[in-house]
């Protein structure tokens, strides 16, 4: 169980100071009480959580630029310079400084945190992390919940075979959300170094007296090196890959995560008002009935916009939304997950294999009027213009959809649009446009115990990059758990 390290103290729409006094020699440290690795919500929540004990010494190691260094050129022109490392999805505050800034309040989604902890603690650490949100800047205001249209909704779906998963969400918005990330970051100055643009090369380890390894430290791309007691492994989505190769020279047994594929969809955003005025984005599961494989919406984003996300050697589609600047069009993600067993067990490569496939068709990304998909050709420009839904992301190229995706997710895809057709109609429409590939990568899992510690002793791994977590609720609450676990072991 997860040890509870005191409380926060702050003024509601304020940072708060840790207590830890400045470090004034922190430049020429080369020892640690702990070094984090990545510095995505489950770093900057681990590196929070253990500054607060007084004299601890912390080191962040970031591949990606600091916060204030982020710019991607493709949010502005739509297409990718295919910058190393990816801005939006590297550097200070990881994914979720670009991302639209939504904290699932519900402990069922976001994550697998609850195979290691029980309902009640992440329970607790859910409220936990939302109050540090909160503290730092995120609104007050709740969509979703138990209303009394919400659970009208919720009945009409499962009339139509769908589920609707209870999830609260508090709405930063992309703009909101990095302000906040770098509200953290002045924060954590005076009593956490932090090393961007260094990329962590392995991860050191000795043997103990009693036969076990221990983690002593990391070694960075550059030579340099940091010993420390403990050492948390955060590296994001985009240094999964990585963290499955350390894995494996280390020994650590690995367990596959479900791979999701499938499309973003964009409609006008009046189609989707009956469900997102209530519920802001509607988490709906449903059956398909040509396969009976689970679909699910992902990501919806009211008044928002398509965007891309780079994961170094492929290119895929996402989606965000502003709290202040709206568009009128709504996008949401649907995404079929599978599971691989035996002999394959690479889910990542096939998903990557599928994301190829549109950046050599699309030269990044696909887009398809669905009209035209069902009609087995693919879409033009001219096409498109001329429908009632603008792409919002003007760099992608129409194409046809049905070369890239396996028939089987594409017709799991379809499947569903029918079914939403009866829930908000409107949607499963000739102009609706669908933009591929959309794959969300999540690294095979490292065996963890139940203070998210793998087998070699004080090594941690923690957030989406450690395929425990995939929002930004569950990896804020995975750092704090590896962190309070940490603290437990320095109390003994």
């Amino acid at each position: 169980m997860f040890v509870h390290a005191g409380r926060y103290h702050a003024v509601k729409g304020t940072s708060f100071r840790l207590r830890t006094p400045p470090c004034t020699a922190m430049a020429s440290r080369t020892h640690y009480d702990a070094v984090i690795v990545g510095a995505g919500p489950a770093g900057i929540f681990a590196a929070l959580e253990l500054v607060r004990r007084d004299g601890l010494s912390v080191l962040v190691v970031e591949k990606g630029p600091d916060i204030d260094k982020r710019v991607c050129p493709a949010r502005t022109s739509g297409v990718c310079s295919d910058c190393q490392p990816c801005d939006v999805t590297c550097g200070w505050g990881g994914a979720g400084a670009f991302s639209d800034g939504k904290l699932t309040l519900s402990p069922q989604v976001g994550g697998w945190l609850s195979e290691f902890v029980d309902d009640d603690e992440l329970g607790r650490l859910v409220d936990y992390v939302d109050g540090i949100w909160r503290e730092y800047g995120a609104p007050d205001k709740v969509h979703g919940g138990r209303s009394k249209q919400a659970e009208d909704i919720r009945r009409q779906a499962l009339v139509y075979g769908m589920t609707l998963v209870d999830s609260p969400v508090r709405h930063m918005g992309t703009e909101r959300a990095a302000e906040i990330l770098k509200r953290m970051r002045t924060d954590l100055e005076a009593s956490v170094e932090v090393r961007t643009n260094a990329s962590v090369a392995r991860i050191l380890t000795s043997d103990e007296a009693d036969g076990a390894r221990k983690a002593t430290g990391v070694v960075c791309d550059d030579g340099s090196e940091y010993t420390a007691d403990a050492v948390i492994l955060a590296p994001g989505r985009q240094g999964a890959g990585w963290l499955v190769e350390e894995c494996k020279r280390l020994g650590i047994a690995l367990r596959n995560n479900p791979v999701d594929i499938g499309l973003r969809v964009e409609v006008p955003a009046v189609i989707l008002e009956p469900l997102t005025s209530v519920l802001y984005e509607s988490k709906l599961i449903y059956y398909s009935r040509t396969f009976d494989d689970p679909v699910r919406t992902f990501c919806m984003n009211p008044h928002g916009v398509v965007s891309l996300e780079n994961y170094g050697d492929v290119i895929t589609v996402n989606g965000h939304s502003y709290a202040d600047d709206k568009t009128e069009y709504t996008n949401f993600a649907l995404l079929v997950s599978t599971d691989f067993t035996e002999p394959f067990d690479d889910p990542i490569t096939y998903g990557k294999s599928i994301a190829r496939l549109a950046n050599l068709l699309g030269e990044d990304i696909l887009v398809q009027r669905l009209g035209d998909l069902l009609q087995g050709k693919r879409s033009t420009a001219e096409r498109i213009e001329r429908g009632t839904v603008q792409p919002t992301l003007t760099g992608a190229t129409p194409g046809d959809l049905s070369f890239v995706l396996p028939y089987r997710h594409l017709r799991d895809i379809l499947d569903m649009l029918e079914a939403l057709e009866k829930l908000a109609p409107g949607v499963n429409a000739r102009d609706t446009l669908l933009y591929g590939a959309e794959v969300k990568f999540y690294s095979a899992r490292p065996t963890l115990d139940a203070g998210l510690r793998t087998e070699i002793r004080d090594l941690y791994a923690v957030g989406d990059g450690a395929g425990i977590t995939r929002g930004l609720v569950q990896a804020s609450a995975s750092g704090v758990g590896a962190a309070r676990s940490i603290l437990d072991q320095a109390r003994r």
